[in-house]
This record gives C-alpha cells, structure tokens and sequence, in this order.
C-alpha cells in the first residue's frame, strides 16, 4: 500500500482518539531507530568511483552547502590570475578542504556528503578547450573513497563555459545527511 494513505489513516485515527493533531504529526515524522542512510553502488564489475543513487530515509538531517570556490594558494599575495588559484586539481582540493571546515562547523564530516555537483571550466593551459576531468578526479579520490573517508558520493560533473570569477576552474557544491543523534 502507497505510504500517502497509511499516513492519513494514521493520523485520522490518533486524531478521533483526542490525541490531536499534534501527536499525530510527530507520529508521521518518527523515524525508526534502525532508519539508515543508504548509498548504492554503480552495478558493474569492481567499485565505481561514483555512487549510483542514495537514499536518505524520512527524519534524516541534512545540510546543503552553496557552490564553493578555491582559496588563493598565497593568500597574502595579489590574485594575478588563475594560477593564483592553481590548476584544476589544486582547485578542487582547495574546495574540499573548505567543504570540510564548514560541515565541522555545522557538525557533520565529509562521510556524511552524499551528493556532490561540480562545475569545471576549460583549463587555459590545455589549449583544446576541454575541462581537466583527470585532474578534478585526482584531487576528489583524496577525499572520497580514501582510507580517511571510504565513502563516495552520487555526482555530476559538468563543464560550463565560466565560473563566477575568471580565475576560478571548479565549484563544488555539496549536500550532506545525516541520521539524528539520539
């Protein structure tokens, strides 16, 4: 039977019981203490660098993080341009590690990141016009999929024609989750 009836019923019943609908609202919202966040892997033979799907059960907390930029490698010289930022791996890395300074902030680590969009420019120094696909995967596997972090993440990788900035070659954005802390 679809969840959508079950829950009205449910809330039907707790309702005519004189328990309102207050009661009836945490018992739609309650989650079982067995309740897990769930990554699926890309069927194929060997692991994937990338998940398939994840599914975040009802009642799971989850923080959603803006696209995220490169800091400079010396932040205390002028910014000239992109190699301020560094290549397309620096880039990421740098992404990453700003990534997990804000989700401790907000509690979370970079185990709990389970979606992943990133944006690549064409990096000037190829000269063919292309992203540096290899070079945003080197510096993601240092984060994901790493004996620090055996998670990976559902993920999309496009290239677009220009970030925010003209020096920058990535921006990442991220959304983690999490199950409540009981």
């Amino acid at each position: 039977m679809p969840v959508r009836p079950i829950v009205n019923r449910v809330s039907r019943t707790l309702t005519r019981a004189g328990l309102g609908t207050g009661l009836a609202a945490a018992a739609m919202l309650a989650t079982p203490a067995t309740a897990q966040i769930v990554r699926h892997a890309n069927p194929g033979p060997g692991p994937s660098l990338i998940l398939q799907s994840v599914t975040i059960p009802a009642g799971a907390e989850t923080l959603v993080l803006s696209g995220q930029l490169a800091a400079p490698i010396e932040p205390s010289k002028p910014v000239t341009g992109v190699e301020s930022f560094g290549d397309t791996r620096t880039q990421t890395v740098s992404i990453f590690t700003k990534i997990k300074a804000i989700l401790a902030e907000h509690g979370y680590t970079m185990a709990d990141v389970y979606k992943l969009t990133v944006f690549v420019t064409a990096d000037p120094k190829r000269g063919d016009g292309k992203m540096d696909f290899a070079g945003m995967n080197d510096g993601f596997k240092q984060f994901f999929g790493s004996a620090d972090n055996p998670n990976t993440v559902a993920r999309s990788t496009v290239q677009v024609a220009a970030l925010a900035g003209p020096n920058y070659l990535v921006e990442i954005e991220a959304t983690a989750a999490r199950m409540p802390r009981r």
